[in-house]
């Protein structure tokens, strides 16, 4: 089977020697190449392909995140995994926007990177745990409340609710219903499933933890997202944390 291909794009030769290092113990894995900078990255993209490019945040003249959309052109089929040290959530947002797989910090272990570089191959998203506590406190806060048209004081009292002269009040409106949980329409073994993705964990971990086959997971996992109507592991975890679970 060949080796999965990686390029690591990072301004600290010292960092990147060392992280090559490490990932050399690793039998599935491979650097094809390192850069310090994005047009370094491009170059070696050029010469050579790569599986999965690791993206430190902070470049020299322009943030990883920013060039996401460019190395994503230079090489369509390449995962790109952010790997910084930024606890940043807009940061993590702003990658995920712009296409990144995944995030993790430089503080994950070995066989955690070697896993998550396996994982993205395979299509999935990985994100660090403690991140993606901080994404979901990012996505929980309130949007700007919009400023009402100023229309004369009679459209202002009946967007604030006060009678006007000569109308009669009308009632407040009734509240809406609450919705059901969106964790109801999962059976218990998805629901435990679920959770143990909000951690981060894979789903050869989930099956050891389970004591079940990793393709039984799989399925399962094919069940979440239909059943919950997102198309990726990272939503069904910040959905699963929005709910208390996890």
């Amino acid at each position: 089977m060949r080796p999965i291909r990686l390029l690591l794009v990072d301004d600290h030769p010292l960092f990147r020697r060392g992280l090559r290092a490490l990932l050399g113990q690793a039998p599935r894995l491979q650097v094809c190449g390192e850069a310090g900078d994005v047009g370094e990255a491009l170059r070696h993209l050029r010469e050579a392909d790569a599986d999965v490019i690791l993206l430190d945040n902070h470049l020299p003249g322009v943030r990883g995140v920013e060039a996401i959309g460019t190395l994503r052109e230079a090489a369509p089929s390449a995962s790109i995994l952010m790997l910084t040290v930024s606890e940043d959530a807009e940061d993590l947002a702003a990658a995920l926007r712009a296409g990144a797989d995944g995030y993790l910090l430089k503080t994950t272990e070995l066989d955690q990177l070697c896993d998550a570089v396996e994982r993205v191959v395979a299509g999935d998203s990985v994100i660090s745990p403690p991140m993606l506590n901080k994404l979901v406190t990012l996505m929980r806060q309130p949007e700007p409340a919009m400023a009402e048209p100023s229309c004369g004081d009679g459209a202002r009292a009946v967007a604030s609710g006060e009678s006007v002269a000569g109308d009669t009040p009308s009632p407040p409106p009734a509240p809406a219903p609450a919705p059901p949980s969106a964790l109801e329409v999962l059976s218990e073994r998805e629901r435990e499933i679920l959770a143990l993705i909000a951690r981060g964990q894979s789903n050869k971990m989930i099956a050891r933890a389970l004591d079940i086959a990793e393709t039984t997971v799989k399925i399962h996992v094919q069940h979440i997202l239909r059943k919950l109507h997102v198309t990726s592991r990272v939503q069904a975890a910040v959905v699963a944390v929005n709910h208390g679970l996890g």
